[in-house]
C-alpha cells in the first residue's frame, strides 16, 4: 500500500489527484468545526454526551459523522442522506419496474437515477435538518441553558429557519464535495468523505484511552494495551476477509468455424465472501436502534408501565438479548441484500447462452441449483463474520462502561478497511494505465 501511494505521488497527474482529494478533506475537516449560528455548542456536546449513548441512533449518525453531530456544525449531517438516499434507490430499483428499465439502460439510466438519488437526498436532508433542530430545542444543560439561543417569538423563527436551511446547505455541499472528488479526485467521493469521518474519531478514542490509563493505570494500562492489540488483529481479519473469494469454474465449448476453432478457454465466477458489504449492519443497527431513540423522546420513569421498562431493558445495549437479536438481524439482511444482488437463473442463463457451463454440472436448472447452493453457504460465512465484527463493541461495553463511547471498532473500522483498499485499488489501475508500454514498444 505504501509503495503505491510513493509510485502515485511520483506520477505528476496522479499526484494532482492525490492533493485535490485531500484539499476536500481539509475543507470537509474546516466545515465540520464550524458551529451554526444561534446555537451553543457546549450545550449541544453536553446534552450529546448524555444521550447519544447506549446504541441509539443519535449515537450512530454521530460516528459516521466523525462527530460533527455532538458539535452542532455546519457539516452535521455530513453524508448521512445522500446514503440513505443511495439505499433507497438502490432497494428501489429491484423493487421498481421502471427503475429497474432505468438501470438496464446502461450509462443514460445510470444518469437518471443518480438524478433521482440527488433529489430524494435533498428531501432527505431537508426531514433530518428540521428533525436534528427540533432534538435542538429540547437540549438542556445542567444549568437550565438551551442548545438555541432563541426560542419563542419572532427572533425563534428566525433562528429556526437558519438553522435548518444551514444544515440542509451544509449537507448538500459535502454531496457536492463527494461529487468533486470523484470526478477530479481518487477513488469514490462519497467513500473518501466517510473514510474522513470515521478517521477523525479515531485520535479522540485514542485520546480516551490515555486519559483512562493516567487516571487509573494499575487497571487500564493493560486494558489499553490488549485494546491496541486486538485492533491491530481484527485490522488483519477484516483485510483478510474483505478479500476472500470463493471461485466457481466455468468451461466454455469449443465450436469451429472454418478452420478454425473458438472457444474452450477456462475462467470461473468471482463471489466475494464480503459481497454485500457493510449494508446490513447498516439495516440492522436502524431497526436496532428505534427502541433506544423511542427512549429519548419518551424516558423511563417511576409512573412508566412494566411492559416498557421491559420492553427498554429488553432492548438495551448491554443486555445479552439486544446482542442476541442484533446478530440474527444481521444475518437476516445479509441473505435479503444477497438475493437482490444475484440472481442464480439470470447467470445460469447468460452461461448457457454464451455456450459456457460448470464442470460436472448440467446447463439450466442444476446449474442455478449449484450457484444458489455455493451462495446459500458463502452468504452465511459472511453473514456470521459481519455479526461477530458488529458485536464485539456490545461485548466491550458490557465488560467496561467507560470502553462504551469507543467508536474505534467493529463497523467503523469495516467501512474504514473497506475504503482504504478500494481507494488503493483504484490508485492501482491508474497506474498501470499509466505505465503500460502497451504493444508498440
Amino acid at each position: 500500500m505504501f509503495k503505491t501511494l510513493k509510485n502515485a505521488w511520483n506520477t505528476p497527474e496522479i499526484r494532482k489527484k492525490l492533493l485535490y482529494t485531500l484539499l476536500m478533506i481539509v475543507i470537509f475537516r474546516f466545515g465540520s468545526a464550524v458551529t451554526v449560528p444561534f446555537l451553543n455548542p457546549d450545550v449541544v456536546k453536553s446534552w450529546m454526551d448524555t444521550n447519544a449513548s447506549g446504541g441509539n441512533f443519535l449515537e450512530y449518525l454521530n460516528t459516521i459523522t466523525g462527530g460533527a453531530l455532538s458539535q452542532a456544525t455546519v457539516f452535521s449531517l455530513s453524508i448521512t442522506p445522500f446514503i440513505n438516499a443511495s439505499i433507497i434507490m438502490q432497494l428501489l430499483t429491484y423493487a421498481l419496474p421502471p427503475l429497474e428499465r432505468l438501470r438496464d439502460e446502461g450509462e443514460e439510466g445510470r444518469k437518471k437515477i443518480d438524478k433521482i438519488t440527488a433529489f430524494v437526498a435533498v428531501v432527505l436532508a431537508v426531514a433530518m435538518s428540521y428533525a436534528y433542530y427540533l432534538t435542538l430545542r429540547r437540549m438542556t444543560d445542567d444549568s437550565g441553558n438551551s442548545a438555541v439561543k432563541y426560542i419563542d417569538g419572532g427572533q425563534g423563527i428566525f433562528a429556526g429557519i437558519v438553522i435548518v436551511v444551514t444544515f440542509i446547505a451544509g449537507a448538500s455541499f459535502v454531496v457536492w464535495m463527494g461529487n468533486r472528488i470523484s470526478d477530479k479526485g481518487i477513488g469514490n467521493g462519497v467513500s473518501i468523505i466517510l473514510f474522513a469521518g470515521i478517521a477523525a474519531r479515531f485520535p479522540v478514542d485514542a485520546g480516551r484511552l490515555v486519559t483512562l490509563t493516567m487516571d487509573n493505570p494499575a487497571k487500564y494500562l493493560f486494558v489499553s494495551i490488549g485494546y491496541l492489540l486486538f485492533i491491530i488483529a481484527e485490522f488483519a481479519f477484516i483485510v483478510f476477509m474483505n478479500e476472500a473469494e470463493r471461485r466457481i469454474p466455468i468451461q466454455y465449448a469449443k465450436r469451429v468455424v472454418g478452420r478454425k476453432q473458438y472457444g474452450g478457454q477456462k475462467t470461473h465466477i468471482p463471489i466475494k465472501v464480503m459481497m454485500s458489504g457493510v449494508m446490513p449492519i447498516i439495516f440492522a443497527m436502524s431497526f436496532m436502534s428505534l427502541p433506544s431513540t423511542i427512549q429519548l423522546f419518551k424516558p423511563v420513569t417511576e409512573d412508566s408501565s412494566t411492559f416498557y421498562i421491559k420492553f427498554c431493558q429488553f432492548f438495551s445495549t448491554r443486555s445479552w438479548s439486544y446482542a442476541i437479536l442484533y446478530f440474527i438481524l444481521i444475518i437476516a439482511f445479509n441473505y435479503f441484500y444477497v438475493s437482490i444482488q444475484y440472481n442464480p437463473v439470470e447467470i445460469a442463463n447468460n452461461l448457457r447462452q454464451s455456450n459456457g457451463g460448470i464442470p460436472g454440472i448440467r446447463p439450466g436448472k442444476p446449474t442455478s441449483d449449484y450457484i444458489q447452493r455455493v451462495l446459500s453457504k458463502i452468504a452465511l460465512v459472511g453473514a456470521v463474520f459481519l455479526g461477530i465484527i458488529a458485536i464485539i463493541p456490545i461485548f466491550i461495553s458490557m465488560a467496561d462502561q467507560n470502553l462504551q463511547s469507543l467508536s474505534m471498532g467493529g463497523t467503523t473500522i469495516l467501512i474504514a478497511v473497506s475504503v482504504a483498499l478500494e481507494t488503493t485499488r483504484t490508485l492501482e489501475s491508474q497506474l498501470m494505465m499509466r505505465h503500460h508500454k502497451g504493444f508498440l514498444r
